[in-house]
């Protein structure tokens, strides 16, 4: 049975209530936002990184295609990652709708979205876009510090630990990836603005909400929960 039939199977008889698509530059808090959303909503948050890990785990034909790649330092093409995407929307978990963050990274993907979507039998997406300046963009991510045990996540600026230097959580200590330096930022803002910031055009005539991500996470998702009238 294929990936379609299986979820068309799972979903009838079921009432979707949403799918969303979280859109925003690196480090503007749709992580933060997207576990939020999936808690008020009760449904599940899906990251590319998640969908891919899982294939992977899995050991699955997918799986063993897109590791052969990323084991080589190359980067999946489309056709891999909608595949992929296909195969995670087949889960029972996403039968009452679900969302996406960090899937459709180009115009290719979000048609192929487009088009996958009603023949499974879900709604057209409502998008978020979460826009910060790019400046604010440097400075936060400049600060951010993960958890070397849990891999929990602050920053020193918005979401400091009660204790310099330890994890909230479970007390281990707090580290900062090499990547999140001005440069290497700058440099993914860029990548963003090429290849990702064309799917706002995209997606701007449909259900489309843009919110300003500038203020604190619990403003923020105010705001998203006010614009999507939850």
């Amino acid at each position: 049975m294929t990936s379609t039939e299986t979820l068309s199977s799972a979903c009838k008889g079921t009432t979707v209530t949403r799918v969303l698509l979280l859109l925003g530059p690196p480090g503007s808090g749709k992580g933060t936002q997207a576990e939020r959303l999936a808690k008020h909503l009760n449904i599940p948050a899906i990251s590319t990184g998640e969908m891919i890990r899982a294939e992977v785990r899995g050991g699955t034909e997918l799986g063993k295609k897109a590791q052969a790649i990323m084991i080589t330092g190359g980067l999946l093409d489309d056709k891999i990652v909608n595949d992929i995407v296909a195969s995670r929307l087949a889960k029972p978990d996403c039968a009452g709708g679900f969302m996406l963050d960090g899937y459709p990274r180009s115009l290719g993907q979000a048609q192929y979205l487009g088009e996958l979507l009603p023949k499974l039998g879900y709604p057209l997406p409502t998008i978020v876009h979460i826009d910060v300046p790019s400046d604010l963009l440097v400075a936060r991510t400049c600060q951010r510090r993960y958890c070397t045990a849990c891999g929990q996540i602050f920053n020193l600026q918005s979401h400091a630990p009660k204790q310099e230097g330890a994890c909230d959580a479970c007390g281990a200590a707090l580290s900062q990836r090499a990547d999140d330096c001005e440069d290497t930022v700058r440099n993914r803002l860029v990548a963003y603005e090429r290849s990702t910031a064309p799917l706002i055009g995209y997606y701007s005539q449909g259900d489309y909400h843009r919110i300003e991500g500038v203020g604190t996470p619990e403003a923020v998702f105010a705001d998203v929960v006010k614009a999507l009238e939850l």
